[in-house]
């Protein structure tokens, strides 16, 4: 195969995985993390003047912002702008996320008798204020206001906001303050990028400082996260956009190709790989991406070009269908699409994934929009450990213990010879006999 208009990688003779085809944008921050650093201290020290200097440098806003904080009237004038079709698609989209993660949400406490008097449980609240980042840098984004808005409001957290980049005339995207205003969320800041999360961190003149932020972002936004881990919570590891399409002989490598796209649409810094095990399939998917691309806004295609001609995205041609598998367990996707003739039985085979999607009726863009589970997913290999955005994110656990009178004396036997054991006198004297005498009185 030459001229290929897509990278085509054959690794049917490799034992291992190529390590080259794994990486990711955020696997080297470096060139971030110095700039970002100088961003971060501008913020910390100089707040709101810090935050319009950036807008006008990063984001090209045309005119001084003269306020930070989006009005009521920047709302009301955002659903004139954006048409009716689109307003009620976000709506169905805010219905079925808020669905899933009412279904997700735990009872407010449990306990359970773990020993004969002895009760234990959790007890999950809110966390008191989380900022919501939505990013505009390579368009714009109200889907992912849903997805992030909507759990802080089933979870109850008190004081939601999302920060976002302005656009070059001072304002927010219309279609993220449609979805914050249809999700409940009544505060939105213009600042993005590395100066939005610490804006968040810190808290400046007009922003308010805030425990988490959660949101895919840049790698600037990335490398701010990494930079301020021990000022406010970063949440879900959510980078620059990666998917896998899981492909076996089964399916038209047309289709397959319609898929890859997706992700790779989002901008130069994402990941989109069609693994399969059949020629055929890569033969077709290579074939048809050209005539996908005539049919798309030319501007995306030149961002799917970049990611499918470059290092970390194209076709992928294993040996047979365990490497492929293989090949998505040791990349660990934020999404992944399996297009095989039983998805399902292909399900249980699958270990490190954000989102499974199953099916040739299930392509990611349902999922990134309105199919209900969260969107927001651990990138750069982070689904290893790491879970989709959730309800829990929004929730603070505290464990809850109770003791009877009754169930006292066996519990505190076992204790005391531990806490004995231990070397730990304080602990064996708070469950000795001196115990039963105070408590006797």
């Amino acid at each position: 195969m030459t001229q290929l208009p897509v990278s085509f990688h054959d690794i049917s003779e490799h034992d291992t995985i190529p390590p080259v085809l794994l990486a990711r944008t955020e696997a080297d921050l470096s060139r971030f993390l110095e700039g970002a650093a100088e961003i971060i201290e501008a913020v910390r020290l100089e707040g709101d003047a810090a935050l319009r200097r950036f807008a006008r440098d990063f984001d090209k806003v045309e005119a001084p912002i003269d306020s930070l904080r989006a009005s009521e009237s920047d709302f009301e004038a955002a659903f004139d702008r954006v048409p009716a079709a689109v307003v009620r698609a976000i709506e169905v989209a805010i219905d079925a996320v808020r669905r899933f993660h009412e279904a997700q949400r735990p009872e407010e406490m449990w306990l359970k008798e773990v020993h004969p008097g002895a009760w234990a449980g959790d007890r999950f609240l809110p966390i008191e204020t989380v900022a919501c980042y939505v990013p505009r840098g390579k368009g714009a984004f109200p889907s992912v206001t849903i997805m992030t808005a909507v759990p802080a409001m089933v979870a109850g957290v008190k004081r939601p906001i999302i920060v976002t980049p302005p656009g070059p005339d001072g304002g927010v995207d219309a279609g993220t303050l449609v979805a914050a205003k249809l999700a409940g969320i009544k505060e939105v800041y213009k600042c993005g990028g590395a100066q939005g999360v610490a804006a968040v961190a810190f808290g400046t003149e007009t922003v308010p400082r805030c425990l988490k932020i959660v949101g895919p972002g840049s790698p600037w936004v990335v490398a701010a996260k990494r930079l301020l881990a021990t000022r406010i919570d970063p949440g879900v590891p959510a980078g620059p956009s990666e998917s896998i399409i899981l492909a076996d002989d089964s399916v038209s490598g047309a289709l397959a190709a319609l898929d890859l796209i997706i992700e790779s649409e989002h901008g130069p810094d994402s990941s989109a790989w069609l693994v399969t095990p059949s020629a055929r399939v890569a033969q077709e998917a290579i074939a048809a991406l050209p005539g996908h691309w005539t049919e798309m806004d030319q501007g995306r295609v030149a961002f799917s070009r970049a990611v499918l001609t470059g290092p970390r995205g194209g076709v992928i041609l294993t040996r047979d269908f365990d490497q492929a598998v293989d090949f998505v367990n040791a990349y660990a996707p934020e999404h992944l699409e399996i297009l095989t003739e039983e998805p399902m039985s292909v399900l249980g085979r699958i270990i490190n994934a954000g989102e499974v999607l199953l099916g040739r009726h299930t392509p990611v863009t349902l999922g990134n929009y309105l199919l209900g589970p969260n969107a927001v997913l651990p990138t750069g290999g982070a689904a290893r450990t790491a879970s989709p955005l959730s309800v829990y994110d929004y929730m603070k656990r505290s464990s809850v213990g109770y003791v009877t009178k009754s169930g006292y004396d066996d519990l505190a036997r076992h204790a005391k010879a531990l806490a004995d054991y231990e070397g730990f006198s304080g602990h064996a004297r708070a469950v000795s006999d001196v115990r039963r005498s105070l408590l006797s009185r």
